[in-house]
């Protein structure tokens, strides 16, 4: 006798549906959720290669004085400030470094929304002074000369601060850090915000040097320029800098120095949310 199922209880109906159109709904359901949901995160980072042994290195400037970096696996943000949508639609960082304890540098709202407020967290220790609770827990302090390495990648403490008589209120000599990153055969200094310092014109062997100039509050363009034909990094990206002339700071490097100078849209708005 075939078997009236308009009188069964709901639940009973629906396990006499066919196993195969059980299924298909589900999928079904499975697709609608994916087309109705957020894009997701992308697992790479997208920007300018620089080959290394291996795999290349990539960076992407964010905004200011935040970059994205990647080698390998390993995902770098450094002075992730602007919230969480200024983030949106790039990978998760495995590692974050934090260069000062200044807004355009340091925000605690950020630092607790990206990776899900797992990520590792290196800084100076005037930063995690800053820092409350759980950031706090998560950071490790790099003193000025001191290195550690993560997955392959050694990333040592340089001394960041002013130099001028006038502008020591901004910068003084002790806080903050430049970074300096070693992996892939490659290394890549990040200077934060500091003037020409004798740490700075002693680097060697320098692949990507990513440099601030803008006064007040750091150094001009003349000095930049003076800096870079001192330590002589293959590539040099312009960051930190607004209000700055950085056509005229390409002018002063010039083209027999052997130093390509990269000019990237550090200033454009916060992109889409995804």
């Amino acid at each position: 006798m075939k078997k009236n199922c308009s009188n069964l209880p709901p639940a009973r109906r629906q396990n006499t549906m066919p196993g195969r159109l059980r299924l298909g709904i589900a999928a079904l359901a499975s697709l609608a959720w994916l087309l109705a949901s957020p894009a997701a995160a992308e697992t790479n980072l997208k920007g300018d290669r620089i080959p290394a042994e291996g795999g290349d290195w990539i960076l992407r400037p964010v905004n200011h004085a935040t970059v994205m970096l990647q080698w390998k696996d390993q995902i770098l943000c450094v002075d992730p400030v602007g919230g969480a949508q200024r983030f949106a639609g790039l990978p998760a960082p495995t590692l974050i470094l934090v260069t000062d304890i200044h807004g355009d540098h340091l925000s605690s709202e950020t630092l607790a929304a990206l990776g899900g407020g797992r990520t590792p967290i290196i800084a100076p220790a005037a930063v995690r002074e800053q820092l409350g609770g759980e950031l706090r827990a998560r950071t490790e302090v790099l003193a000025h000369g001191a290195k550690i390495t993560r997955h392959g990648l050694t990333i040592e403490a340089v001394p960041a601060y002013n130099l001028a008589a006038d502008r020591l209120q901004y910068h003084p000599k002790g806080r903050a850090n430049g970074y300096l990153l070693t992996a892939g055969g490659k290394r890549i200094y990040l200077s934060a915000d500091t003037e020409d310092t004798p740490e700075m014109r002693a680097l060697e062997n320098i692949d990507v040097a990513f440099l601030c100039m803008n006064l007040p509050y750091t150094m001009t363009v003349e000095q930049a320029a003076s800096a870079v034909k001192a330590f002589r990094p293959k590539i040099v990206y312009p960051y930190h800098s607004r209000g700055s002339n950085l056509e005229k700071f390409k002018a002063l490097i010039g083209t027999e120095s052997g130093v390509e100078v990269r000019l990237r849209d550090w200033y454009g708005p916060a992109p889409a949310a995804q």
